[in-house]
C-alpha cells in the first residue's frame, strides 16, 4: 500500500515542519521526508456539513497561487488546507 521509500524520515507533527527559506530549501526537506499517515489523516476536516456556512475570500491572485502550490506539496486540497490553518489559529489564539 506505502510506496514511498522506507529510508524517509516520518514527520509525526506539524511542529517538525519547519519555516523554509526557499523553496529549495523546502524541497530538499520534503526529499528525505515524509508526512506520517496518521498525521495526513488528523488533518482532514470533518465539518459536520449541517454546521457548515458557505463564505467568500478574496485574495491577491499570487498568494492564492501559492497556497495552492503548498497545498499540492501535502496532498490536500487548498480550500480544506485552508480551513485547517484557521483552525490551527484559533485554537492557538483560544490558548492564549
Amino acid at each position: 500500500m506505502d510506496t514511498a521509500p522506507a529510508d524517509l524520515k516520518p514527520v509525526k507533527a506539524w511542529k517538525d515542519v519547519p519555516v523554509f527559506e526557499s523553496e529549495e530549501a523546502e524541497g530538499k526537506f520534503w526529499a528525505t521526508h515524509q508526512l506520517d499517515a496518521r498525521l495526513m489523516l488528523a488533518s482532514i476536516h470533518r465539518a459536520d456539513v449541517r454546521e457548515s456556512t458557505t463564505i467568500t475570500l478574496r485574495f491577491d491572485p499570487r498568494m492564492l497561487s501559492r497556497i495552492k502550490r503548498v497545498a499540492r506539496r501535502r496532498y490536500l486540497n487548498y480550500q480544506s488546507m485552508i480551513k485547517q490553518w484557521l483552525s490551527e489559529r484559533m485554537e492557538q489564539e483560544l490558548k492564549d
